[in-house]
């Protein structure tokens, strides 16, 4: 079954030993959007998957089909 999104987003943070403040530094979102996309609050735009995945170094459609999961 695949991860949704936001279960998705805080694994890979947490894989790399990351803190909210500091993925929101390489990503330029800020903290409360972060907090609410790893929450399932909040759906992140395509610009921000985009942002995100190349942070975090995973493809976007990866990302793209937890928002479906």
């Amino acid at each position: 079954m695949k991860q949704k999104l936001h279960e998705q987003l805080k694994i890979l943070r947490e894989e790399r030993n990351w803190s909210l403040e500091d993925l929101s530094k390489k990503t330029q979102v800020g903290v409360e959007k972060l907090a609410l996309y790893e929450k399932g609050e909040l759906v992140p735009s395509v610009q921000t998957i985009l942002k995100l995945s190349n942070v975090l170094e995973v493809p976007a459609s990866n990302l793209m089909d937890g928002i479906q999961a």
